[in-house]
């Protein structure tokens, strides 16, 4: 995928009249993006679009116009947009309840770089997680992760091609395996690799 450039972008003006309209797209594009894993985990796959639609609701909430507050935010999201032999995702840690959630958090340290993806035919691709920066310390990990996960050409082709595609997590203290990725997930994810 090619990654946006102030071009791509619609001016505050322009989003402003269509904002609804997008909206409605990208929360659709979304839907098929977004699988559990769990009661409490899930893993938001990014690309293009939702990131995309990330920075133009960012310039226009803080109201920025000038190239330069621009490139700042395409700089901090090109990141996340997939280039064709990976997938990206940020993977939430979603407890409702405010002191279950900081219980949990103390026991799910780690639990980031045990999020796989299978590949049928391959082993399991482990995530590479919060490259821009560190989210946990000794005591808790955080709620939010970025998470990529890279995958060789033979594993592209095969996906491609129709081979299943299973993703879990394999934490001592939260496990939750997908042996087996619904039509309408896989077939969000596949279109990752173009």
């Amino acid at each position: 995928m090619q990654l946006l450039t102030p071009e791509d972008l619609y001016t505050l003006e322009k989003y402003s009249g269509m904002r609804a309209e997008f909206r409605t797209q990208v929360m659709a594009h979304k839907k098929p993006r977004h699988i559990a894993l769990g009661p409490n985990a899930t893993l938001y796959f990014e690309d293009r679009l939702t990131m995309q639609y990330q920075i133009q609701e960012i310039l226009r909430i803080e109201k920025v116009f000038e190239r330069e507050g621009i490139l700042e935010e395409l700089e901090a999201y090109n990141p996340l947009i997939p280039n064709g032999s990976n997938l990206k995702a940020t993977f939430m840690l979603e407890y409702p309840d405010a002191e279950e959630r900081k219980v949990a958090l103390g026991r799910l340290i780690g639990i980031d770089k045990l999020l796989w993806i299978r590949i049928d035919g391959f082993d399991k691709v482990f995530a590479i997680t919060n490259e821009d920066l560190e989210r946990e310390t000794e005591d808790k990990t955080s709620s939010v992760h970025f998470a990529r996960f890279e995958f060789s050409d033979e594993m592209v082709n095969a996906a491609k091609s129709g081979a299943t595609i299973s993703m879990g997590v394999d934490h001592d203290n939260y496990t939750h395996v997908i042996d087996h990725l619904p039509g309408a997930n896989r077939d969000a994810l596949i279109n990752d690799f173009d």
